[in-house]
């Protein structure tokens, strides 16, 4: 796709609201971006899978990405007219109190904020506390229980963060909610659309997977379809080059980062040096990173049946979970061209090769 293409879908993408369990509007947006280029089905879960045969039928190479954001759930309405929630994902309070998010009714969106005490009612210990998420609230404006179900909310409606798509002055980076994973799927559609035209020596199969943020629920039941023989997960990885006082594996315009560990899952090592000369052949600078947190949709690919080599490839973004994530352009253009040059190189031989294990 050109550069326009690419971000009016990313922007597409980012806007729909898709917590764990709510994903339709993203799917929608996938189907589109899909239609005509492969067969579409789904898992029983709601994972969109999207086949394209090459000259072979097999290695079956997947290209996984996840549809859903971190979001809430509304646990109860309370006497007063506010909405106590569940985080669905990982949430840290300092990015929340005081935010706008968007309650997803049966009817229509629900505006509302994520109450907080004004600085002037605070002792001083609270000063120094970071509230948690479930001790935090919904305010819509209503002043008591009734006047909050007149909107049209309820007990188990999902909530999602506010906030828009921004070109910032900085040439080529971007601000949005939920770019952890839409840039990931993002990634997987504009590599379906272009290996449609090109010869692939495999089947590719792209996956739209849902619940990743509650332990890669979809990438499990997508896999039953999908029976991937190698698979590249396409994420959206948390950059560190904000002052923070670690050592750096990820910085916006330093290219895709090669993901070798997080605590659920190892890559096949022989797939991620693969990677890493076709970046090397391409003049694609990558960026390789160990992480001691974290998880992606690896950790239940991997363990599919007998075994799956797997390799996450991400697009760093500063401050991930959150409303206002930062992204560079050239970082996921150049994924987005590795992953293209990746599946056409991945033949029969060189899969099986990965898991040659009688090798030296």
């Amino acid at each position: 796709m050109v550069e326009q293409d690419s971000l009016a879908l990313l922007e597409r993408l980012c806007l729909a609201a898709g917590p764990p369990g709510g994903e339709q509007a993203v799917r929608s947006v996938v189907r589109d971006a899909l239609r005509g280029v492969g067969s579409l089905s789904y898992d029983r879960l709601g994972s969109l899978i999207c086949s394209l045969p090459g000259s072979a039928a097999r290695p079956r190479v997947v290209l996984d990405s996840h549809l859903d954001e971190v979001g809430f759930m509304v646990q109860s309405v309370s006497e007063d007219g506010t909405l106590r929630l569940v985080p669905l994902g990982g949430w840290w309070g300092h990015v929340l109190l005081g935010q706008r998010v968007d309650v997803m009714a049966e009817s229509a969106r629900v505006a509302g904020v994520i109450g907080s005490k004004p600085p002037h009612f605070l002792d001083p210990d609270e000063r120094e506390r970071v509230i948690k998420p479930d001790a935090m609230f919904i305010d819509i404006g209503a002043s008591d229980r009734a006047g909050a179900l007149a909107t049209g909310v309820r007990v188990g409606d999902l909530v999602v963060p506010h906030a828009e798509f921004m070109r910032l002055a900085v040439p080529g980076v971007v601000s949005g909610k939920a770019l952890d994973n839409r840039a990931g799927v993002a990634l997987m559609c504009e590599a379906l659309v272009a290996l449609a035209g090109r010869e692939h020596p495999n089947t590719v199969v792209g996956v739209g997977a849902v619940q990743e943020e509650l332990g890669g629920r979809g990438a499990g039941t997508a896999a039953e379809i999908a029976r991937p023989d190698v698979a590249l997960v396409l994420e959206c990885t948390p950059a560190d080059d904000v002052p923070a006082g670690r050592v750096r594996q990820a910085a916006l315009g330093g290219g895709p980062q090669i993901r070798h560990f997080d605590p659920t899952a190892v890559s096949n090592r022989r797939l991620v040096r693969f990677v890493e000369s076709v970046a090397a052949e391409l003049g694609i600078a990558v960026q390789m990173a160990v992480r001691a947190s974290g998880g992606t949709d690896a950790q239940t690919i991997h363990r599919f049946r007998e075994g799956v080599p797997t390799v996450v490839i991400g697009v760093p973004a500063r401050y991930i979970h959150s409303h206002v994530a930062l992204l560079q352009m050239e970082d996921y253009r150049a994924a987005a061209r590795l992953v293209v040059e990746l599946v056409v190189r991945m033949h029969a031989e060189r899969v099986a090769s990965f898991t040659r294990y009688e090798d030296a």
